[in-house]
């Protein structure tokens, strides 16, 4: 689904005065009224309409002309994933949030939704208590989500992005001994094309954060594996990295790198959020300082916010490799955006530009 990332990755800016038209379509008719309510709170949000499934949410695009929708997967006549292949195929800039469980089951469909080309995902908490305590949860989960793919009248202009910001000659001074990935919002895909592209046979070991809760980090490691052929695993806390190995962060928890002896491992802990993630980023990056010094590549990929750019940073100091994802591929190019306009990226690449970079940089 590379191509509708793109097609719909650059921000339209929204302008003053304009509001952000929402769809809203869930089976439940108390959930429709909740989430309207917890939208219409906000006066950049316009919420132009309800459905009860997707047959009816199709009918109405075109006359309420939503620019995003949130999506239930279980519904009548039409679920959420058959309404999801043809908003595709019929409304391709209409950007796609999945409301998903905390269930396996509901975190792989929820894999497979992002995989068909949704935007992003908001889980649903249960038990979450009262009416209040849920549109609560509700405005803090949704509402920023819903306004990433969007540059309000009063955000900066987008940076110039040059592909390279330091020459590809770059003397490598520094063996390169791991490459540390940071992404978010689009993240499933993008690391996907990535290890697509990356040989089976790296002699380099991979350490990543993708912001997910529990559940759906393990899921993704899993079908990171069988779509690659990459050895892609959930990181336990006390492995040993390998080369050609890559350990994904767990949900609900920060991975961080120690060395122990002549070895470097894993370890997990769950200290305070931060950048209100965990696992977070920079606490990754940090740690992958402490270990490796500059002998590293570090990768920033799409997604909300700035995690990440303060531990690129500090790695960038000591001789790492920096590359950026670009924003034309980026389905948010908030991460990546940070760290290329602080100067930090030493290359600024589309997707399909990141693993040849990443090879580069090792050979």
């Amino acid at each position: 689904m590379l191509d509708r990332a793109m097609a719909a990755a650059a921000r339209p800016a929204l302008p003053a005065g304009a509001r952000i038209r929402v769809l809203v379509v869930d089976a439940s008719v108390v959930i429709r009224r909740l989430v309207t309510h917890a939208l219409e709170e906000d006066p950049q949000i316009e919420v132009v309409g309800a459905a009860a499934n997707g047959k009816i949410a199709l009918q109405r695009i075109p006359q309420v002309n939503p620019d995003v929708i949130t999506l239930d997967i279980e519904m009548p006549e039409m679920d959420g994933l058959e309404t999801l292949r043809q908003l595709t195929k019929e409304h391709p800039r209409v950007r796609v949030i999945m409301f998903s469980t905390l269930t396996e089951r509901g975190a792989s469909i929820t894999l497979e939704a992002l995989q068909l080309g949704a935007s992003d995902y908001v889980a649903k908490a249960a038990n979450v208590g009262s009416l209040d305590v849920s549109m609560k949860r509700l405005r803090e989960d949704l509402i920023p989500k819903i306004k990433q793919f969007f540059r309000m009248a009063k955000d900066p202009p987008a940076a110039p992005q040059p592909r390279i910001l330091r020459s590809l000659a770059k003397p490598l001074a520094l063996r390169r001994r791991v490459v540390a990935i940071g992404t978010s919002t689009g993240g499933p895909n993008a690391l996907a094309q990535v290890f697509s592209q990356l040989p089976r046979d790296l002699q380099t070991p991979v350490v990543l954060v993708q912001h997910m809760p529990p559940l759906f980090t393990r899921l993704l490691a899993e079908r990171l594996q069988s779509q690659t052929g990459w050895k892609v695993t959930e990181a336990a806390g006390g492995e040993a990295l390998e080369p050609g190995h890559a350990y994904v962060a767990p949900g609900d928890y920060h991975l961080v790198l120690k060395r122990e002896g002549t070895r470097i491992v894993t370890a997990l802990n769950q200290d305070p959020p931060e950048n209100s993630c965990r696992p977070a980023v920079d606490v990754l990056f940090r740690s992958v300082a402490e270990v490796y010094g500059g002998e590293v590549i570090g990768v920033i990929l799409t997604g909300m916010g700035q995690d990440g750019g303060h531990g690129i940073e500090l790695l960038r100091n000591q001789g790492a490799y920096v590359i950026a994802q670009d924003e034309a591929s980026s389905v948010v190019w908030g991460m990546p955006g940070y760290v290329v306009r602080a100067g930090l990226a030493d290359e600024v690449a589309p997707l399909d530009g990141v693993a040849p970079a990443i090879v580069r940089q090792l050979g």
